[in-house]
C-alpha cells in the first residue's frame, strides 16, 4: 500500500507541473501573439482560442476517490483541494 500512495503522490504532482507548464505556455503564445499583431498593425488573423481548463469538480472528485483508496492521506487531500480551488 505505501507503494501505491507514493505512486498516486507522483501522479498529484506530475499531473499539477503539467497544468501549470501548459498554463505558462498558453500565456506565452498569448503574448508573442499580441507582440505581433501590435508590429503588424493589427492586420493578422486573430489568434486560436486556448483549450479549456480541467474541471474544479472532476477534480475534486478524483482526488476524493484517491482519498477513499488510502492513496492520499487529509492532510494530502487538503492540500490539492486548496490548489484545486484556488485554481492553482
Amino acid at each position: 500500500m505505501p507503494l501505491l500512495r507514493g505512486v498516486a503522490r507522483v501522479a498529484v504532482i506530475s499531473g499539477t507541473a503539467t497544468a501549470v507548464s501548459n498554463r505558462t505556455s498558453r500565456r506565452q503564445a498569448n503574448r508573442w501573439a499580441q507582440e505581433d499583431q501590435a508590429q503588424s498593425g493589427g492586420a493578422q488573423e486573430p489568434a486560436p482560442v486556448a483549450a479549456a481548463a480541467p474541471d474544479p469538480l472532476d477534480e475534486l472528485k478524483k482526488l476524493g476517490e484517491l482519498r477513499a483508496a488510502g492513496v492520499l492521506t487529509d492532510a494530502e487531500f487538503e492540500a490539492q483541494k486548496a490548489k484545486v480551488l484556488a485554481g492553482a
